[in-house]
């Protein structure tokens, strides 16, 4: 490994007046096979628990995926990086010790000994990287596919994508809602309350919803019982549900629409629209 060359190589460049560094040297050459093999594990920025907790934070299923996707797109085209990276690397150190053959000069072959090393350094590194990411794209590619089968779909379309946009939204601001009225007095903040009116919720419904939810973990705790993370998950969907139609109305007394099925992707080829017919 290049990186335990350059150990070497600092033990035979280090002032023979500091041997302490000598001892520590040979110490850490004599332990970094472990500590290699157990590096390997790591070499990504977060853990799959992470990933699917605290990175990809969607309270519905069709927002999760598309932003595994994001996760997905990210990470290939980090991937396409270090590969080209990797490749004029490969090419540049190909070329530093074909010349290195060809150098007379004692001094020029040190500094091409030392770019070679350098190289190879940046080549492992570099693998490394590769070998987490690979690992991260090939988890996030199963968890996109465990997604679609927890909603019965093979693909997911624009119009999948679009029609659950505002339970998403709903879910979303009620969640937020909540968790600021915790630690208000059970009072919604400005933030969330400027997010209801703009989806066309009224906000003394949603404030007397977080009021009654509230009082409800209370009665359960007062009889010794625990509230549960899946009970507020409930309470979001209900509130969906309720408030399902109030984006569309809202937007619709501004003149606009929610959807165009005109302007998406993934038309079924019956509902696509004939121009010869539309012609005649």
């Amino acid at each position: 490994m290049s990186n335990d060359l350059i150990i070497k190589d600092m033990e035979s460049t280090l002032p023979v007046t500091k041997p302490e560094y000598n001892l520590m040297l040979q110490n850490i050459q004599s332990k970094m096979p472990a500590v290699t093999r157990d590096t390997s594990n790591f070499h990504k920025s977060h853990s799959q628990f992470m990933q699917v907790t605290l990175d990809v934070t969607a309270i519905t299923p069709i927002r999760s995926v598309k932003h595994t996707l994001a996760e997905i797109d990210r990470t290939r085209n980090a991937l396409q990086e270090a590969y080209i990276s990797m490749r004029k690397k490969k090419v540049k150190l190909k070329k530093a010790e074909q010349k290195l053959k060809q150098t007379t000069d004692v001094l020029d072959q040190e500094l091409l000994e030392i770019k070679i090393l350098q190289l190879q350094s940046h080549l492992e590194n570099t693998q490394n990287s590769v070998n987490g990411a690979m690992r991260k794209m090939n988890f996030l590619v199963n968890q996109h596919q465990q997604l679609l089968e927890k909603i019965g779909k093979e693909e997911i379309t624009e119009e999948d994508y679009e029609l659950e946009e505002c339970r998403y939204h709903i879910m979303t601001c009620m969640k937020q809602a909540l968790n600021a009225a915790r630690s208000r007095n059970g009072m919604i903040d400005e933030g969330n309350l400027i997010y209801l009116f703009d989806l066309g919720i009224n906000a003394a419904q949603a404030q007397a919803e977080v009021f009654s939810y509230l009082h409800a973990e209370n009665e359960l705790i007062n009889n010794g019982k625990a509230p549960t993370h899946e009970m507020t998950m409930q309470w979001l969907e209900a509130c969906a549900d309720k408030w399902a139609n109030d984006p569309s109305q809202f937007a619709e007394r501004r003149g606009f629409s929610l959807m165009d099925r005109d302007s998406l992707t993934n038309l079924k080829l019956e509902e696509a629209p004939d121009p010869d017919k539309e012609a005649a």
